[in-house]
């Protein structure tokens, strides 16, 4: 039987929902959300920001703005399951420690297992860059363009057990354009998803979103 989805408790300014942001390398999109929250009082704050390596350049964004900011490497000398099932328990550690109550992924390259999934379904975001469900999985933007497709764009979901197959919160168009490469690509869309997930995770706080 599937895991229902749970979603958070009723948010406001008074009692905003306690964000944990995870991260895997410089962290831009976390720095639009840090910029977001701001510029005015939200129903949501950052608490804590988790990266799977210490060296992740996006740490200091969470640093310069006085959030706890945790590096968890993946633990080497295991199996690849329990490596991974280690890796994912001190996660939830963390995250029980920083009394998070809801999983943004931001730029988080690694899948969950479905156990993980399960603890916080409902309460985990995630955004993808492409109109899902087409080109899901790691190389959206090269699928994108070996599609041969005039139109991508990103898409704000829900996490599920599955590869960006939640439900879908929002999506934004971008347009591909003659000679685009995935870098250049890739930098198009990345802008509108600065903008798009800030006010998504916004709205998503203030239940204003149903699936």
């Amino acid at each position: 039987m599937e895991t229902p989805f749970i979603f958070p408790r009723a948010a406001s300014i008074e009692a905003p929902l306690r964000l944990a942001v995870l991260i895997s390398g410089g962290g831009s999109g976390l720095a639009s959300l840090l910029a977001f929250q701001s510029l005015e009082p939200r129903c949501h704050r950052t608490v804590i920001v988790l990266a799977d390596s210490r060296n992740a350049g996006g740490l200091e964004h969470g640093k310069s703005a006085g959030i706890t900011t945790v590096g968890i490497p993946i633990p080497m000398g295991l199996e690849s399951t329990e490596r991974r099932l280690a890796h994912e328990n001190m996660i939830q550690s963390q995250l029980k420690s920083s009394k998070a109550e809801v999983l943004i992924l931001s730029g988080y390259m690694r899948i969950f297992t479905p156990s993980f999934v399960e603890k916080w379904k409902g309460r985990i975001m995630n955004i993808h860059p492409s109109m899902l469900p087409d080109f899901p999985g790691a190389h959206p933007h090269r699928d994108a363009l070996s599609a041969g497709v005039t139109t991508t764009g990103c898409t704000v979901h829900l996490v599920d057990e599955g590869v960006d197959t939640g439900p879908i919160l929002a999506q934004r168009e971008v347009p591909v354009l003659e000679g685009d490469n995935e870098e250049t690509l890739q930098e198009r869309v990345k802008k509108v998803e600065h903008v798009l997930y800030p006010e998504t995770i916004d709205l998503f706080c203030r239940g204003r979103l149903s699936i």
